[in-house]
């Protein structure tokens, strides 16, 4: 089975090698460890691959500790993520959050997780990663766990990641979480989660570097994809931006929030991101902006073009009380920048609200640009079309004509940047599962 990744591997071997057993109910953890134990000899020697055959393959939490390394899923092998809270170790929060966010203090560990690397792949012949996060989503909804919810694939301080070729499915909250990483690619996933349940983001970019995430299909219960830099005084003081990212070629669906947000916690900064060729389906809103008094930290350079939006509640929205704390140590003089925003060429139908642009007085919004603008309404839209507060910026051609905050400039077309980014550059080699490239 040949394959595209950033680096081919000289080694490989099935997880049957390790004593793994694909019935759905033996638990694999220890071949998966044990894999992780004795193929890191080979992490120098041209790098290793375990596969992961057709079956289900029930496990607990495990990390990835080799460098080089590729974790392949076969057509039809799913890893299933154990129901059994024992089997998610407990460990410290995040130090650009400070707490977890669903608890005061620490968090359950992610089911894939892997930190200080260098070249990792996770992908495959769209296998399957299946959280089974029913119980999860129900002991949160009931206020039962006493720390916040696990990831899928949480992957930190790496550089050179990519995640590919894969559904995930059914996480207990985010589902691919690379955080404090430089030079990742994700492409051709599938994120499949219930829209109703809360916090099952899609992708979410954390304190991160030139990133690329194209060809993916969204559908979440939260934001499809949430830019992150850390949470109030914490981000702030670990001070890792997000920032040259593209993402391009999305589908997304979620009734209740963003094909693509900023924020809300952004306190590092975020800088640099691109966006085009976007469909939204039954989606809240498109490109979300989400922030606070306390959050501090910049939201700047966001280029978004090519969106097409399907029965869209909002076609714009950026909030400045999106208000929730770590903890009291929060600075109420913090308070963020936000500033060249770029929108052009988008098409929305069935749409409710066409904008909500909430800044904060004495801070507003500043350089916002909207161009090349078309909303057909709802049959039955809100009487207050555009609701600006606090906001500056120009607009042209736009439907249904916007708010006073926008000076209107005919025939003017808002920017997108013409050079690549380097990750734009990178190109994926042909693999094979057997190790040869």
């Amino acid at each position: 089975m040949q394959y595209s990744a950033l680096n081919c591997r000289k080694h490989s071997a099935l997880l049957t090698d390790f004593g793994g057993v694909g019935d759905g109910k033996t638990m694999n953890t220890k071949a998966f460890t044990t894999a992780m134990q004795k193929m890191s000899q080979f992490g120098k020697d041209g790098g290793a691959e375990l596969i992961v055959p057709s079956g289900k393959w029930l496990t607990g939490a495990f990390n990835i500790t080799i460098s080089h390394f590729t974790l392949f899923l076969e057509k039809d092998a799913i890893i299933l993520a154990s129901k059994n809270e024992a089997d998610w170790p407990v460990i410290a929060p995040l130090p650009s959050y400070g707490k977890g966010r669903e608890s005061d203090g620490s968090r359950f560990n992610s089911l894939i997780s892997g930190t200080n690397l260098t070249d990792v792949v996770i992908t495959g012949n769209n296998g399957t990663i299946d959280g089974q996060g029913k119980s999860w989503w129900d002991k949160f909804k009931q206020k039962k766990l006493k720390h916040t919810r696990p990831y899928l694939i949480e992957i930190m301080h790496t550089n050179q990641l990519q995640i590919s070729n894969i559904t995930v499915t059914n996480s207990p909250s985010w589902h691919i979480h690379p955080i404090y990483c430089k030079n990742v690619i994700i492409q051709w996933v599938t994120v499949l989660a219930p829209v109703l349940v809360p916090n099952t983001d899609g992708i979410n970019p954390d304190s991160c570097t030139n990133i690329r995430i194209e060809d993916c299909f969204l559908q979440s219960g939260d934001d499809c994809i949430a830019v992150k830099s850390g949470w109030d005084q914490y981000g702030i003081k670990y001070g890792m931006p997000t920032k040259d990212l593209v993402v391009r070629r999305v589908t997304c669906i979620s009734p209740d929030s963003a094909t693509v947000a900023l924020g809300s916690e952004m306190s590092g900064g975020i800088e640099n991101i691109r966006i085009e060729d976007v469909t939204a389906l039954n989606t809240q809103s498109a490109i979300r902006m989400k922030t606070a008094i306390g959050r501090g930290g910049y939201v700047r350079d966001i280029f978004v073009r090519k969106l097409r939006l399907y029965n869209q509640y909002y076609g714009f929205w950026m909030t400045s009380s999106y208000s929730q704390h770590p903890d009291n140590g929060w600075d109420r003089n913090a308070l963020p920048n936000i500033s060249r925003i770029y929108h052009d060429d988008i098409i929305a139908t069935n749409v409710t609200i066409p904008a909500r642009i909430e800044g904060m007085k004495n801070n507003p919004f500043t350089d916002i640009c909207i161009s090349n603008v078309n909303m057909k309404l709802t049959a039955k839209p809100k009487k207050l079309l555009w609701n600006c507060t606090d906001v500056i910026g120009v607009a042209s051609n736009v439907t249904p004509k916007p708010c006073s905050a926008f000076t209107e400039k005919p025939n003017f077309k808002c920017q997108f940047p013409t050079d690549k980014l380097a990750i734009e550059t990178v190109q994926l080699k042909t693999c094979s599962t057997s190790g040869t490239p």
